[in-house]
């Protein structure tokens, strides 16, 4: 586990639910059917593009913990003033993709302004992703060392952390130390559908593999009761801990 300032300090700080949502109103009446058994809300692109942004301040505002999931890449000016405009929203996490220059533009906005409490994640391979996307997108090594060479860079980078695949927790957390934060999607509960998800993992197994943060969507969010699924998860995670 992480012993950075960004480090998770109980079971319910490590639970992160998507709020993958059409609505803000739907978000709303998510955050209320869970609030208390969820550590982070992770606000996409989904939400954004429907008045999320907005809402992110808001629930931050509230003292809510919020992963505003943007996954920037573009110029370094562009990235570094994006970056400035986040942390001036409240905002607890946010991701970068994990390109060398491009994270190095998004540490000089933080550093360059002395911000303590945002912490950039690299994201290293999306976890809807094979073996043959990755060779599809022209990349030649397997997704191992795609992940570990992309962790190797946020580290180098200076950044609070990666995103990567539950699968590649304990690998990471060897490269890693415990320096940066690891924060993993693709978490489903046994007996969860896999839906878009590739490299996948229980919420048990994968804080045993070393992730800090699991990011448990569906399972939750389309639960009957998604108060008694956030719970069921957090006991996981207490047992696994």
């Amino acid at each position: 586990m992480s012993s950075s300032r960004f480090a998770p300090t109980s079971a319910v700080d490590r639970l992160v639910l998507p709020l993958d949502v059409p609505t803000v109103d739907d978000a709303r009446a998510l955050v209320s059917a869970t609030k208390g058994t969820v550590g982070v809300y992770k606000i996409g692109m989904e939400l954004q593009f429907a008045g999320g942004l907005e809402f992110a301040r808001e629930l931050a505002a509230d003292g809510h913990k919020i992963f505003l999931d943007v996954k920037l890449h573009d110029i370094d000016n562009t990235i570094t003033q994006a970056v400035r405009n986040v942390a001036k929203m409240g905002m607890t996490f946010m991701t970068i993709h994990a390109y060398p220059k491009t994270m190095r533009a998004a540490v000089k906005a933080i550093t360059e302004d002395g911000v303590e409490d945002l912490c950039l994640l690299g994201v290293t391979v999306l976890t809807s992703m094979s073996e043959g996307d990755l060779l599809d997108a022209g990349y030649k090594g397997p997704i191992s060392d795609v992940v570990e060479d992309r962790a190797k860079d946020a580290r180098a980078c200076g950044m609070g952390g990666i995103v990567c695949a539950a699968t590649e927790s304990a690998s990471m957390r060897k490269v890693l130390g415990d320096e940066l934060v690891i924060v993993t999607p693709g978490i489903r509960p046994t007996g969860s559908a896999a839906g878009d998800q590739q490299r996948i993992m229980t919420p048990a197994d994968a804080i045993i593999a070393g992730s800090d943060y699991l990011v448990v969507g569906r399972p939750i969010s389309k639960a009957d009761n998604p108060r008694k699924a956030a719970e069921a998860i957090v006991q996981e995670i207490e047992a696994a801990l």
